[in-house]
């Protein structure tokens, strides 16, 4: 089988979760690694790759599929021996699916809408609302908890995307153990992946320390 590449960056969450649900699937990634701040996704080959400038990109021998989702899909489809982490039952996939755009529509877009006005705009502090919409996001992922993963009894690749952007965004942002026990609980089953830390804990981080030392170094330059 040829080597499935992965432009990537370790610090974005959606990357993270592509590279969790492939060691999931025991399957080998060359990593292209990209800096957005230096503008890679916006240079003419990349944008042969993917027009929307976004990464994850995978190429499979040609294939080219963008946005985290869609490679997880693809790469349980076509790789995966067992429907277990994108279950092919009607009723159990849509519960994924709902997972999925929760975590795009919510989770993600949360913490992007904190991460752009820190690392391009250049933002000393966080403004409250948007704290705000991220603990109401904590909450909402705490009531919708009602298994042990975030689709239910079983892990799937839901669960890889929430985490990968859980814990960066806690690394700003707390998670109190007291207000959201069944999301700490939940995180805590993640991390007893054997592969969780190299390919997330770490990752996750290191972004959130970095969103720190921008906000300490953008009151630096307001000064």
């Amino acid at each position: 089988m040829p080597k499935l590449v992965l432009y990537t960056v370790h610090l974005s969450p959606p990357c993270r979760a592509v590279e969790l649900t492939a060691r999931a699937l025991g399957l080998d990634l060359e990593r292209k690694l990209m800096n957005l701040l230096a503008g890679d996704n916006l240079k003419p080959e990349f944008l042969k790759l993917n027009p929307m400038h976004t990464i994850p990109v995978l190429d499979d021998n040609g294939i080219i599929i963008s946005e985290s989702h869609a490679i997880m899909i693809y790469l349980v489809r076509k790789y995966a021996k067992a429907d277990t982490l994108y279950p092919s039952d009607i009723v159990q996939q849509a519960r994924v699916n709902a997972a999925l755009h929760f975590e795009s529509g919510v989770l993600f877009a949360r913490l992007r809408f904190i991460t752009e006005l820190v690392f391009f705009a250049r933002k000393a502090e966080i403004p409250e609302d948007r704290i705000d919409y991220v603990r109401k996001a904590y909450r909402l992922l705490e009531d919708s908890l009602h298994d042990d993963f975030v689709a239910g009894p079983q892990m799937t690749i839901a669960d890889f995307s929430c985490i990968s952007t859980v814990a960066s965004t806690v690394g700003f942002i707390p998670l109190d153990r007291s207000e959201y026990p069944r999301t700490n609980a939940w995180m805590e089953r993640m991390k007893q992946l054997p592969y969780y830390e190299e390919l997330n804990g770490i990752g996750a981080t290191e972004l959130g320390q970095f969103v720190v030392q921008k906000l300490a170094e953008n009151t630096k330059a307001k000064v």
